[in-house]
């Protein structure tokens, strides 16, 4: 794959499409899910004109669920994604801050 060729993909990568979800419908009720997406890439070459030609390129992306917009009777409303791992993170964590600090204050 030629550099030009890895950019005309990613271009076509990072777009909307790949943010918003195609909408469900169901009952009267659209739902159109939502990502948050980060993503970056980079590329380069030898323009020397030495064989052989050497040129390379990448990219990344990471998504995760960030919520859906819901239309229902005129009216539209964000609803946010739970991530259950995030939460279980925040939670652990916070539950060793405070043994620490509670076993610290034991001590004193």
């Amino acid at each position: 794959m030629h550099l030009g060729q890895l950019a005309s993909a990613a271009r076509d990568l990072f777009s909307a499409r790949l943010v918003y979800g195609e909408p469900v419908e169901r009952d009267g009720v659209v739902v159109i899910p939502a990502a948050t997406v980060f993503g970056g890439g980079g590329g380069g070459g030898d323009d020397t004109g030495a064989l052989p030609v050497r040129e390379g390129a990448g990219f990344g992306v990471f998504a995760r669920p960030a919520g859906a917009f819901v239309v229902r009777d005129g009216g539209v409303v964000w609803v946010p994604a739970v991530d259950v791992t995030r939460l279980g993170l925040a939670v652990t964590v916070g539950v060793v801050a405070l043994a620490k600090i509670l076993a610290r204050r034991a001590k004193a």
